[in-house]
């Protein structure tokens, strides 16, 4: 008899560390750890940092995760993890904890692509993307444009990706010249909340009509934040927090918003899905709704706590490469900290 498919998510490409199980579509549990409050008075991901408090949490974890799904170790059948892209100290320990689960249960191994986990959160709350969609992945390390069919069965299409700063960098760049803390996203926001988002016109990059359509820039939004706080502390005068956060968020969210609308529509789709990070942003959220509304297109976002990383996510795609029929890519798979995305699962090494 044949069992149903159980199948374990490991994530570690940054500073949390996730396990999910998935079984068929449906989230059954998910274990989360975050080493953010470690990095905070270095005002980034120190790796180093990163990957011990990876090996120290992956065990606990890993039991949280099993706990909140009500099964046992030995009920998993297959193992994906994230082998790319990310920082490569916390993408190893990870890993090397898929593989020894995967190698002790004798189960198949998938290696996973950390954005394609992104895309597949999304399943777990909102059903089967649709035949064809546009998918905004934006976060502290990506800020991508992508056209996707089947997420584990075709090519995945780069349309535009950042220049420089992801969206998520430039929240924690401006997050640290305005004294807020890291990380970024969820201090600006709530500092934005009491602030005018039209109180500071800030440059909406590569927004002219001969820039290319669906490539971002955010180093000169964060620029011109910081010379703005520079003139206004050369005067004397108190920083204006709230509203320069709000003024920068409202133009980071514009952005992304106008080039992702503008993606459905170019190729005739009616689909946005909208992952990361910063998708958790309540201004993000509120602003794609009322344009995709506006247009008539269909909004997907997962909640905000399917949104940062997480192991669910990567157990969605290692869910949906199973229910594909998928090789697994077996305990040969190696970390590829750079991956690019062409498919949900990273090929083995030549």
């Amino acid at each position: 008899m044949t069992r149903t498919p159980v199948v374990l998510g490991v994530e570690s490409s940054c500073d949390e560390t996730g396990f999910g199980i998935v079984s068929e579509g449906a989230l059954l549990g998910q274990g989360l750890a975050s080493s953010a409050s470690q990095h905070a008075e270095f005002g980034g991901v120190v790796p180093e940092i990163a990957a011990r408090a990876h090996l120290d949490a992956a065990v606990p974890t890993l039991q949280i995760a099993l706990h909140d799904a009500g099964v046992e170790l030995g009920d998993i059948t297959h193992v994906a993890a994230t082998s790319g892209p990310g920082l490569a100290t916390a993408v190893h320990v990870g890993l090397a904890a898929a593989k020894s689960v995967a190698w002790a249960l004798d189960v198949p191994l998938f290696g996973v692509h950390h954005l394609a986990g992104h895309a597949a959160a999304d399943t777990l709350e909102h059903g089967p993307l649709p035949e064809r969609s546009i998918v905004l992945i934006v976060s502290g390390g990506h800020t991508s444009i992508l056209a996707i069919g089947d997420l584990v069965r075709d090519p995945i299409e780069h349309l535009g990706d950042t220049l420089d700063d992801a969206a998520g960098e430039a929240f924690d760049k401006v997050a640290r010249l305005l004294g807020l803390g890291y990380p970024g996203g969820p201090v600006i926001s709530r500092a934005a909340v009491d602030g005018d988002p039209a109180a500071f016109r800030f440059p909406r990059a590569m927004m002219r009509s001969g820039d290319p359509a669906y490539t971002f820039s955010f180093s000169g939004l964060k620029t011109a934040v910081a010379r703005t706080v520079e003139t206004i502390e050369r005067a004397g005068d108190p920083v204006p927090v709230a509203d320069i956060a709000a003024s920068f968020e409202q133009a980071v969210v514009d952005v992304l918003v106008a080039k992702a609308v503008r993606a459905v529509k170019d190729r005739g789709l009616d689909t946005l899905v909208i992952v990361g990070g910063v998708a958790a942003n309540a201004r993000l959220r509120a602003v794609a709704a009322e344009r995709c509304e506006a247009e008539g297109i269909e909004l997907r976002i997962p909640p905000p706590r399917l949104c940062t990383d997480n192991g669910a996510m990567i157990a969605a795609v290692g869910d949906l490469l199973v229910r594909a029929d998928a090789d697994p890519s077996g305990l040969g798979i190696a970390a590829d900290p750079s991956a690019v995305l062409h498919g949900a699962q990273l090929p083995l090494p030549h």
